[in-house]
């Protein structure tokens, strides 16, 4: 029979899911019943959507996001000034094909990390690389590659990936290190990546928590004339959330 040598060559060329595919229609009741253009569609389906699975699953390694968070599942009851036309439009991720940033800003507790989790489970979705960091890691981790060598390295990596989060930025100051880098990271993004910075201080403190006032110029003109805002307010939903689960006194 031809089946077994047909199958083992779609393996050897790494057409694992056509080879697979293959044996079920083989085995199907009514594979009869379809034209050999059906047969070829559906293999090359089952391939195409294996492989694009493994690349969203990389991605989403990659990403090391924080939170399981999707974008279906976002509470647009909760009262926290999250505008509905707006987020959806930034699910679409047209922003970042733009290479548009934006900033999340609210008390904590409100959910910015987990929204900003879900977009970035989106852009996963939409083929773009992704990286999540909370900010002191970001600049820790840029501090311990300066110091073995790596930081070009490191910054290429940054660079490369086109939707960079930086999650609970401030409100603890900037030094003149951790300066630098930020805009060396902003000007490495510019026309060629997105930036998604959630954060606990105003879009209007934020010159004080970088501190220089010309880098904080700088650094401010690139983030916020390419920006969309989301700006919520209101109690925390996990303390609320916390309340909730706790048994009556």
């Amino acid at each position: 029979m031809l089946i077994h040598p047909t199958v083992e060559r779609l393996r050897a060329l790494g057409l694992t899911a056509m080879a697979d595919g293959f044996i079920e229609l083989q085995n199907a009741p009514d594979a009869g019943e379809l034209s050999r253009e059906e047969w070829l569609g559906l293999l090359v389906d089952r391939e195409a959507t294996s492989r694009e699975n493994k690349r969203l699953a990389r991605r989403l390694r990659e990403a090391r996001l924080r939170q399981s968070a999707v974008v279906e599942d976002v509470d647009f009851r909760a009262h926290r000034g999250l505008d509905r036309a707006l987020f959806l439009k930034l699910a679409t991720c047209q922003w970042i094909r733009d290479h548009h940033h934006l900033a999340l800003v609210g008390p904590t507790g409100i959910g910015k990390s987990w929204l900003a989790c879900a977009l970035g489970h989106k852009a996963c979705r939409e083929g773009f690389s992704v990286l999540y960091k909370r900010a002191s890691r970001l600049f820790t981790d840029l501090a311990q590659a300066r110091g073995e060598g790596r930081l070009p390295r490191l910054m290429s990596a940054l660079e490369r990936t086109r939707l960079l989060i930086i999650d609970d930025w401030g409100p603890e100051p900037l030094n003149a290190e951790q300066r630098r880098d930020l805009l060396e990271i902003i000007d490495d993004r510019y026309d060629r990546g997105s930036l998604l910075v959630t954060s606990q201080v105003p879009v209007n403190r934020w010159h004080e928590v970088i501190g220089d006032p010309t880098l904080a110029d700088a650094i401010l003109d690139r983030i916020i004339h390419r920006a969309h805002r989301i700006d919520l307010k209101g109690p925390s939903l996990r303390r609320r959330l916390v309340a909730s689960e706790s048994p009556a006194a």
